[in-house]
């Protein structure tokens, strides 16, 4: 089982931005998290790896109206930063699932 890179800092553009507040930056990036945790078991099915990023990506999308409540929105830097973020994890691991597809359900 591969370890993720722990030198890798999940959406450090978001965290960087003032724009977004952190305590949600930090449940987006929890949500991320999930996956991570999924593919350190050694998991390779590609079905139950989407069926977590589409939950993942769905728990985002959920946060939409929070990030309004506090003059922040999902707009391009967010959803660049996002979509950049499970592109390393899905290359970090060797999945062979498309950005594009793992991020399918995202409403932003």
């Amino acid at each position: 089982m591969k370890a993720f890179d722990r030198d890798y800092q999940l959406l450090s553009e978001m965290y960087r931005d003032e724009y977004y507040p952190d305590f949600l930056v930090d449940k987006v990036k929890a949500a991320l998290q999930t996956v991570i945790d999924l593919l350190e078991t050694g998991e390779t099915d590609t079905e139950a790896i989407q069926a977590r990023l589409d939950g993942v990506v769905c728990a985002i999308n959920d946060l939409q109206e929070e990030f309004d409540e506090n003059g922040s929105e999902l707009e391009t830097v967010a959803r660049d930063c996002i979509g950049e973020t499970v592109g390393y994890l899905l290359e970090w691991f060797g999945i062979p699932i498309d950005v594009e597809e793992a991020i399918r359900e995202r409403d932003w």
